[in-house]
């Protein structure tokens, strides 16, 4: 959100708070000089829903609230722009930022516009435009409701969440801060990236035999995924038939405990379109950025760095954490490796693509069979999630406080942990054996 949505969306969540919802929107419309179909469009993006301007705007709003569907589009032009920002080819920030080329010039109006059929929800536009003119939608509003309706949400936060909110706050005071959201409880994505690194670990060793084999990771990045679907489609075969930790936490939990919900909570816009992919529909309840949670937690006044820590028992390890920078998913499944099949580990090369330019270069690469390396890993975003387009703190900032988390964490290697034992054994897998089996891994497949 630039300052003028961000400092909207902080006053609609005080109002919601407060009471004074619908006194606020109506007045906010009520202003002569208003443009009533942005100013509109752009709150109900802001409530997460998408609600078009008439007499009824504030009592449809309300209701698209209480009723909202999880099956949406995420980014939006709310507006025309001047396109002032063209370079000298003609090319908005917008278009130059899209991996996928979906931003496009209408001929007749000679204004930009987003194809349905190209775009992937990623939201580098959104971070891309200099005029507020491209939104995604804000969930927050609707997750109030679910807040005050449900006993039992759980906070499921990416290993980048580290620093974001203070360079001293700790994870515990951070799941402090959740509970006084409403939030049952707070849990590290983390844990569920090294259910995936074991899979991973498997996978390879099962895969690469020899010297022509390769196997491309499907964790962590939507972008990498929806490059590999839209533009590499024949190298789909290669790719590791894994969720994403996000996905992996929802479906764990969920497992665990039918009734919970849950909520994520990381750097990325992309991670909103994932949520609301067709085979992974109600997995994850509502994703919220950095940004915004920031933006929540300034308005209600919750201080992390002023609260007392909320313990839980250590479950991830530095291997899980780490996977919230580029590289760290080659780190994981290379110490897995080393650990189950250490005959394997000499065989093994990784690569890993830094941001969208990168990405494309080593699928290209890969695709006229011109790369050595057998295991290969993208980060959509230079320096992977900890540069997310809603991350707080400058990728450079977040990568190293990221690794001093992960290089003191209690646990090093994921196989190593009881509570993993514990969890899997929760879930049916009484052994490492068990990752082998298509039948007891169903939880973590997913078929691009």
């Amino acid at each position: 959100m630039n300052n003028e949505h961000g400092t909207l969306f902080k006053s609609l969540v005080k109002a919601y708070y407060d009471d004074t919802f619908e006194d606020m929107v109506a007045s906010l419309l009520s202003k002569e000089d208003t443009n009533k179909e942005y100013l509109s469009k752009t709150i109900s993006f802001l409530c997460g829903v998408d609600v078009d301007y008439d007499d009824n705007f504030v009592q449809n709003l309300k209701k698209a609230i209480a009723n909202y569907e999880i099956r949406h589009k995420i980014v939006h032009k709310v507006r025309e722009c001047s396109m002032d920002c063209a370079d000298e080819s003609g090319k908005t920030m917008c278009q130059k930022s899209c991996p996928f080329d979906a931003i496009l010039v209408d001929k007749n109006t000679n204004k930009t516009y987003i194809s349905l059929d190209r775009c992937t929800d990623c939201g580098f536009c959104v971070d891309a435009c200099p005029t507020g003119s491209i939104l995604d939608k804000v969930e927050f509003i609707p997750l109030l409701d679910l807040l005050n309706k449900e006993n039992l949400v759980i906070a499921a936060v990416a290993p980048s969440i580290i620093g974001q909110f203070g360079e001293n706050v700790t994870i515990n005071q951070l799941r402090t801060a959740f509970k006084m959201l409403g939030f049952a409880d707070m849990v590290e994505v983390a844990f569920f990236a090294d259910m995936l690194t074991i899979k991973e670990a498997i996978e390879f060793d099962h895969l690469v035999n020899k010297v022509d084999d390769f196997m491309i990771t499907s964790c962590c990045c939507p972008m990498w995924i929806g490059m590999l679907k839209k533009l590499f489609h024949e190298l789909l075969p290669h790719v590791s038939p894994s969720v994403s930790p996000m996905i992996a936490a929802g479906k764990v939990l969920k497992e665990l405990n039918p009734n919970c919900k849950v909520v994520f909570i990381g750097p990325c816009i992309a991670k909103k379109s994932e949520a609301k992919e067709e085979d992974l529909i109600g997995v994850i309840d509502y994703v919220l950025t950095y940004q915004e949670l920031k933006d929540i937690f300034d308005t209600l006044e919750i201080h992390p760095q002023k609260l007392e820590e909320d313990f839980a028992t250590e479950y991830a390890s530095r291997e899980g954490r780490l996977y919230g920078r580029t590289g760290g998913v080659s780190i994981a499944v290379t110490e897995a490796i080393k650990n189950l099949f250490p005959n394997k580990a000499k065989y093994l090369k990784a690569i890993q693509g830094n941001g969208v330019k990168e990405c494309r270069e080593i699928l290209t690469k890969l695709k006229e069979g011109n790369i050595e390396a057998n295991f290969i890993e993208g980060m959509g975003c230079v320096g992977g999630c900890v540069g997310g387009p809603k991350a707080i703190l400058p990728h450079e900032k977040g990568r190293k406080l990221l690794d001093e988390f992960a290089d003191n964490s209690d646990i090093s290697v994921s196989i190593d942990s009881d509570r993993m034992k514990d969890i899997l054994k929760r879930i049916g897998m009484d052994s490492i054996e068990d990752f082998k089996n298509k039948d007891k891994i169903k939880i973590f497949l997913r078929d691009f």
